[in-house]
């Protein structure tokens, strides 16, 4: 087969622009035989963002051929060719236009895109990007925006996916086969080509690996694997007090790295945490960022509960760290540490693979997205041959790769447990075996408070509990103590029951029953007769909840907040109510009585067809029936509870943007205190908790979280200790804050105009001093994007690349990769780049912080909260709203320094922390930068000084 891989550079991105460079390698015989690559003089200026990027400006390309002769020069290399290219409509496009353009027909052969190709071979890359790709498969490409290094680069990289392709287990390839079987597309085709050559080159085969219901896994059975333990050794390497023990440890450390740092705050850590442990106290401890938290508490935690045979739980706010601990922490102790230890991560049940939910989509081809899901799904058979964790952590999700993974992830409703022919290769049930043979499980706080409300069946029982990033703690008990019902949320349950006659569970089912020969006509006949009769019913409850919906929504745009593009919020108080809640609650009942008659006749099918599952092989069928079942009946409770609003300490509220209308309503009801509920679940029946972050305290004290967290009684009985740890780096000499005086004030969002103006306009100048390296912390999206547009169109000249969250990319991981990747980028982000972003070294020198992170009082929770506040004589401010600020404040700040050799500013440009009487508490709260204000147009000249370590004596 012969390839022809292009790649062309163009001056834009839309059919009018012109090609400037184009590259073409002709594969033939998996080997590169020939190449063809000519600049092309265009008939436009070129721009100067390109000319940046790709290094062709106006003067490269002055005595370029024209098109005309390239297109003829390129022409004989695509005969009797397949057309290879990375984002190949983009390539396929300019080329249809050129052969056009210059008198040639249009291009008729099979078109294919290494990023489909990639995405199946090499499942677990975190970026289709060619430069990315390239990098993680040590793939030379020395120029990357230059059509002929580009070209070259795709070439490798699709001689590299065909060659990994035959490496799978012929029955991964003969799957990957079956999923595009009825595919029309040339993708399909090559498919097709690739499984045949496979199978003639079968002898060739090692067929290693674990099979299984035609599937080649890479996981083994789980439950095998014992730790056995000489008890009498442990007992002699960890008899010793925890300071003896610890300092034998750090003898190891420091034999195992040839440059180890002492840290006295880690060290002071792990002595706190493991006294907490043995008295059985709580323990609030903020160590600032560097002092090596991990291992300050998986040490002690690790020494105590082995030495006392008990579980110690670690969890974390964010997936991220329970990855760090996984990769990084964990294998350096495994390595250190003198006892064999056993630790499992653990994850809440949606984030794993459901293998028969999966087989089953493969085998009934349910592919609702065509050609998106097929990739979906054939990246995961090899993924299967790769994986022993079954996480969609580990996987790299296209466009709807999400609502694919939903359908074949893990959930209680439709668990077969034993009963499934793939227990012993199931991944959550292999997650949860782990832990209860775990000495250490690490798991987030999401899960925690799921097992809570699943009446602990989750997690093994334990009685010490470590909570890192515990500034999330109360934040996240909220939410997920809470109710939560979307319009999507409750129209995407019934649809999988039944979306037309042809498609959905019960459609599904009724086709089986019309075919099935081993039960009787009449039972058949008498499902297939309820099925029927279910159907309209559904139906009508589906449009009974857009009815409802649409009223919801009504109140909401009535008086949901700003006009125009912005979210709406609607908080629904106990009273007054909204006027027409009457009929809402109307129709909520005739809602509710429709849905229960229709789900209890489900229920009766269920019963029914589970006496006869076996012999009509609907087991795994009937099970995702009932599974949806209960998600109804769980959606059906959280309406009644959102209307009636039985629970006072609960706060409701409605959310909607003007773009989507009724398709974005969603509903939300939380409890406004969680303190008792934290006590009764964690403080007053675990032995130890140990809360720790880099953001714990409130002017060097913890009343603030002692008091969210329900921490008073425990204070009160001297079962809880406080530390405040200092960071191990030299801020005084690694960061400047400045904060210009001068600069235009907001207030109750008055002087908006001005205000950005005289903020694009700094950071401009900032950006050009910095050449880039800058992260933009904002509050506002709105802002955000009105400075982006301006902000963006000034630095593109310079060479600085300009990143917005939301306008680039809604991944935070991916614009992160993308501004450590350019080394000129300034990244602008809102709420979730505050905290968790970790961007050592050069590539992050300047932070910008647009506004103090104030919650805006409006906002339900906040509302509720301040409410309680005053009832109860305090100063909602006070209490609540600056000390919220001033922990998020301190999140955004320890985004620049994150390692000992960092240097950089910060730059506040919210002149409140200068001039309010609360401002002192967010200066006071940082861990020593210098501070200095100044007008604004000293800013950079001050700024040059700094990073030029000019400092005056």
């Amino acid at each position: 087969m012969k390839f022809a891989v292009l790649d062309f550079e163009t001056t834009g991105g839309q059919p009018a622009d012109s090609i400037i460079q184009v590259g073409l390698v002709i594969i033939e015989n998996e080997q590169i035989v020939s190449r063809y690559t000519s600049f092309v003089h265009p008939d436009v200026p070129i721009p100067p963002f390109i000319a940046s990027l790709t290094g062709i400006d106006d003067e490269l390309v002055r005595e370029a051929p024209p098109l005309e002769q390239v297109v003829a020069e390129m022409q004989p290399y695509l005969q009797d060719s397949v057309l290879v290219a990375h984002n190949a409509g983009f390539d396929f496009a300019f080329l249809q236009r050129a052969l056009e353009d210059c008198g040639y027909f249009k291009f008729n052969g099979m078109v294919l895109d290494t990023m489909d190709l990639a995405r199946i071979c090499f499942p677990t890359l975190p970026s289709l990007a060619l430069g990315n790709l390239c990098e993680s498969l040590n793939i030379p490409h020395d120029r990357p925006h230059r059509a002929d290094s580009d070209a070259e680069a795709t070439a490798l990289l699709w001689l590299k996916s065909l060659s990994r392709f035959q490496e799978l287990p012929l029955i991964s390839v003969q799957r990957i086969a079956s999923i595009f079987r009825d595919d029309p597309s040339d993708f399909a085709w090559f498919i097709d080509q690739q499984a045949a050559l496979k199978e003639r080159s079968v002898a060739l085969d090692p067929d290693s690996g674990d099979y299984f219901r035609q599937f080649s896994l890479a996981a083994k059975d789980w439950g095998n694997d014992l730790l056995e333990r000489d008890e009498a050794e442990t007992a002699r390497l960890l008899g010793m007090p925890f300071p003896e023990f610890y300092e034998g440890i750090k003898s190891t450390l420091q034999e195992k790295f040839a440059v180890f740092e002492e840290r006295p705050a880690q060290d002071q850590m792990t002595e706190e945490v493991a006294s907490a442990f043995d008295d059985s106290c709580h323990l609030l401890v903020e160590a600032g960022t560097g002092t090596g938290k991990s291992l300050g508490y998986l040490l002690p935690a690790l020494y105590y509960g082995i030495r006392e045979q008990k579980k110690v739980v670690v969890s974390t706010h964010t997936i991220n760290l329970q990855e760090q601990l996984r990769s990084r922490d964990l294998p350096l102790l495994q390595d250190i540490f003198p006892v064999d230890f056993r630790a499992a991560l653990l994850k809440g049940r949606s984030h794993y693979l459901c293998l028969r939910k999966y087989e089953q989509k493969l085998t009934y081809a349910e592919y609702e997205h065509g050609r998106e899901d097929r990739i979906m799904a054939a990246q995961m058979v090899t993924w299967l041959t790769e994986s022993e964790q079954g996480e969609d952590e580990e996987l790299h999700f296209g466009k709807n790769g999400m609502e694919f993974w939903r359908s074949v992830s893990s959930d209680a409703d439709s668990c077969l447990n034993r009963s499934c022919p793939w227990f012993k290769k199931c991944f959550y049930h292999r997650a949860r075996n782990e832990a209860a043979e775990a000495d250490l499980i690490i798991t987030n706080h999401s899960l925690l408070f799921t097992d809570i409300k699943a009446e602990h069946r989750i997690l093994p029982g334990f009685k010490h509990l470590v909570v890192d990033e515990a500034h999330n703690f109360e934040e996240v008990a909220v939410k997920h103590l809470g109710t939560e019902i979307s319009w999507y949320s409750y129209v995407n349950a019934i649809t999988q029951l039944f979306r037309d006659s042809r498609s959905g569970q019960l459609p599904f089912i009724r086709n089986r029953l019309l075919h099935a020969e081993d039960v009787s006509r009449d039972k058949a006949g008498a499902w297939i007769e309820t099925i029927d009769e279910l159907q309209p019913v559904l139906l009508d409850i589906r449009e009974r909840w857009d009815e409802l919906s649409a009223l919801l929504y009504e109140i909401l745009s009535f008086d949901g907040g700003d006009s125009g593009e912005g979210p709406l919020t609607r908080r629904i108080a106990k009273s007054p109510k909204p006027s027409g809640w009457g009929t809402l609650l109307d129709l909520e009942e005739e809602l509710y009585a429709r849905m229960t008659g229709s789900l209890r006749a489900i229920d009766k099918l269920i019963a029914e067809m589970k006496e006869q599952e076996e012999v009509l092989d609907l087991q795994g069928l009937v099970t995702n029936i009932a599974g949806s079942v209960k998600e109804l009946y769980r959606h059906r409770d959280a309406v009644r509870f959102f209307l009636k609003q039985p629970d006072d300490n609960y706060v409701y509220w409605m959310e909607g943007t003007v773009q989507q209308k009724v398709k974005s309503l969603q509903l939300t009801a939380v409890p406004i205190d969680v303190s008792l509920l934290l006590r009764d679940s964690f403080f007053d029946v675990k032995e130890s908790v140990i809360l720790t972050s880099a953001t714990l305290s409130v002017g060097k004290t913890f009343n603030y979280i002692t008091e969210q967290l329900g921490l008073q009684k425990a204070a009160g009985e001297s079962k809880l200790r406080t530390v405040l740890l200092p960071s191990p780096f030299r801020y005084r000499e690694q960061a400047l804050m400045v904060i210009p005086r001068n600069f235009p004030v907001l207030k109750g969002g008055k002087g908006e105009a001005e205000f950005t103006a005289a903020l694009t306009d700094s950071l401009a100048e900032v950006a050009k001093a910095m050449e880039g390296r800058m992260l933009v912390l904002f509050t506002s999206y709105r802002m955000l994007r009105q400075v982006h547009g301006e902000l963006k169109e000034r630095l593109t000249t310079e060479g600085i690349q300009v990143l917005g969250q939301g306008i680039d990319s809604t991944s935070r991981s991916k614009l992160v990769r993308l501004f450590q990747g350019n080394g000129t980028s300034v990244l602008l982000g809102t709420s979730s780049f505050w905290e968790g972003v970790d961007i050592p070294g050069d590539a992050l020198s300047c932070l910008a912080i647009v506004r103090l992170p104030f919650q805006p009082p409006n906002h339900p929770v906040v509302e509720a909260k301040s409410e309680r506040i005053k009832e109860a004589g305090g100063n909602p401010f006070m209490k609540l709203s600056v000390p919220q600020a001033v922990i998020r404040f301190k999140q955004g700040f320890g985004r620049l320094v994150r390692t000992a050799s960092d240097k950089g500013v910060v730059v506040v440009y919210d002149t409140r922390i200068l001039e309010t009487y609360y401002g002192k508490h967010f200066l006071y709260s940082l861990p020593g930068p210098k501070i200095e204000h100044m007008y604004v147009h000293q800013l950079v000249p001050r700024i040059h000084e700094w990073m030029e370590g000019e400092e005056e004596a």
